[in-house]
């Protein structure tokens, strides 16, 4: 080392010994107090579900491999969870927040969440997953940024935006469960909110964004309602589609989009008109009384109201089908997974399973029921998840209710607990066929599925010749459109619980979802974690001594 002085000898034998240290990925700690809240966002005072007085909630902005511990008080007078949408939690459904996983927090309790966010970017939100806790707030975004040392396809924008838009009900949170439980419908929303509020456009509207002239922001769309696809717009401007759940796409650019319910997009648009007020607009989609929510975009330099003529919204759901076939993977852009579920060249790999699976809405001893292959999924008092790992599933559910070739002609609905016995790594295809005359959109924790293909009518094989094996959007959650069906691809590789359901609240809550129950055949930590010391224990597991933990 001759010719090093005593400073740069210390910098390299630092660099060494930095490189023989793995440090832990950072954390970010937040503490949540659940609570009631008086909130009139529609002009109707009701009881609203605030976090830290907030509605909607607080965002989490973080980076790719970024531990979040979330420590929620549940102030509330009855049970209560929150669930991360579009979160994979690998190896770690312990964390997913559902009924099937988790047991509820009870009243004046709290319950700390620690998951990491791994090998994942994109645009998520969270959501209460307890009652129809989520038609009173209690959402809000969470984003997850790329790596530094991972290159994003896109010039890094001015500011980064989050978008939370969503139908919105004046009957509060527990009036609609009142109804659902009482075996009728919720019925069509009475307005659209974007984060939690809608203009007047009366003038008096305060810029919910505002934009620097010349610049490029980014705006991450999501929609966080319970029922109605939404059409997005922002007028007189461009939207250039960057990132859909958490993957890059090629950019196309869109005068609107439509965001079905549970969807989330990230666009880039540029401020490149006059000097003024624009109106952010989100109305519904594929109901006869069209709703619309309003927001003001304002650039900083402007001075003038918005124009009061709001853009139109395509009609019909041709267009929005032929939209969706415009979207394609960015496969030359660098993912937080260098090789995502295994392999780019997913048209390849061989289908170990076909699932079909068709939604059905019927009446069950007079009461409205919504089931997927003759199933109404119901929530048991012991959670899917710790009834298995405690070994006394045979006490709380069954496996394989459900037939893989859809709905049995003849036979009546069942409601029980719908848990699907899957093997671990298999590569899956799912049919969702929608035989109604209403939109669906399907979610999947746990994972995220190429969404190689939507038709009108009914599936066979020979569809498959349609399919996009090439570039298909990695996403978790897919649209069908009424009497049509959609086809998606997945590798079972994240073993745990995983809950697949309609993102429609009233159809998820009166049975409309299922469980893959994915195991590693080996009990290894190299597969899936221990149960987390802090777990809520509830039903038959409640006072049961623990299992022998896994090891590697």
């Amino acid at each position: 080392m001759a010719g090093l002085t005593f400073t740069m000898l210390r910098i390299c034998l630092l660099a060494v010994a930095l490189s023989t240290v793995r440090g832990e990925d950072p954390y970010f700690f937040f503490t949540w107090n659940v609570t009631y809240g008086t909130i009139s966002p529609l002009g109707v005072p009701q009881q609203g579900i605030l976090i830290n007085g907030q509605f909607p909630g607080p965002n989490i902005n973080s980076t790719s491999n970024n531990n979040i511990v979330v420590n929620v008080f549940n102030n509330l007078d009855e049970p209560f969870l929150l669930h991360w949408s579009g979160v994979q939690h690998r190896k770690n459904s312990w964390q997913d927040g559902l009924l099937g996983t988790n047991c509820p927090i009870p009243p004046g309790s709290n319950f700390t969440y620690h998951f990491q966010v791994k090998d994942q970017i994109g645009s998520f939100f969270y959501y209460p997953s307890t009652a129809m806790h989520r038609a009173g707030g209690a959402f809000g975004g969470l984003r997850i940024n790329s790596r530094l040392l991972i290159p994003v396809p896109y010039a890094d924008p001015e500011d980064d935006y989050t978008v939370l838009a969503g139908d919105w009900y004046t009957k509060t949170h527990s009036t609609l469960k009142k109804l659902l439980d009482s075996g009728r419908s919720i019925a069509r929303p009475d307005g659209v909110l974007i984060n939690g509020k809608t203009a007047k456009g009366d003038g008096t509207d305060e810029p919910l964004f505002t934009m620097k002239p010349g610049k490029t922001y980014k705006y991450r769309i999501c929609n966080v309602g319970l029922k109605t696809s939404l059409n997005f717009r922002i007028q007189g401007h461009t939207m250039k589609l960057v990132e859909m759940e958490g993957s890059h796409t090629v950019q196309n650019v869109y005068q609107s989009l439509d965001v079905h319910v549970g969807q989330c997009f990230s666009v880039l648009v540029t401020a490149d008109q006059e000097p003024k007020d624009y109106y952010m607009v989100a109305s519904t989609r594929f109901i006869k009384n069209i709703l619309v929510g309003k927001a003001i975009v304002r650039y900083t330099n402007g001075n003038s109201p918005a124009s009061p003529e709001i853009p139109e919204a395509p009609i019909g759901w041709a267009w929005s089908l032929n939209q969706f076939r415009t979207f394609r993977w960015n496969l030359t852009a660098s993912a937080a997974r260098p090789n995502p579920q295994g392999s780019y060249h997913y048209g390849s790999i061989n289908i170990t399973r076909t699932i079909k699976l068709l939604n059905s809405a019927t009446l069950v001893d007079g009461k409205l029921r919504y089931a997927i292959n003759d199933v109404s999924h119901v929530d048991p008092e012991t959670p899917l998840k710790l009834a298995q790992y405690f070994n006394v599933a045979d006490n709380v559910f069954k496996y394989d209710m459900i037939s893989d070739e859809g709905s049995v002609e003849g036979r009546d609905v069942t409601i029980a607990p719908n848990v699907v016995n899957a093997t671990y790594r298999n590569f899956v295809e799912i049919i969702f066929e929608n035989h109604e005359k209403s939109m669906q959109s399907w979610h999947l924790d746990g994972y995220s599925f190429f969404a190689v293909a939507i038709e009108p009518g009914r599936w066979a094989p020979e569809k498959r010749k349609n399919y996009n094996l090439l570039d298909a959007v990695h996403r978790h959650t897919i649209q069908v459109f009424p009497k049509s069906w959609a086809a998606v691809l997945v590798t079972l590789d994240n073993a745990g619980m995983w809950n697949l359901r309609s993102e429609l609240t009233e159809n998820r809550y009166l049975g409309q979802q299922l469980y893959f129950s994915v195991l590693s055949p080996a009990n290894s930590l190299r597969d899936e974690y221990n149960i987390p010391d802090n777990t809520l224990l509830c039903g038959l597991v409640k006072d049961m001594p623990l299992p022998k933990p896994y090891t590697i």
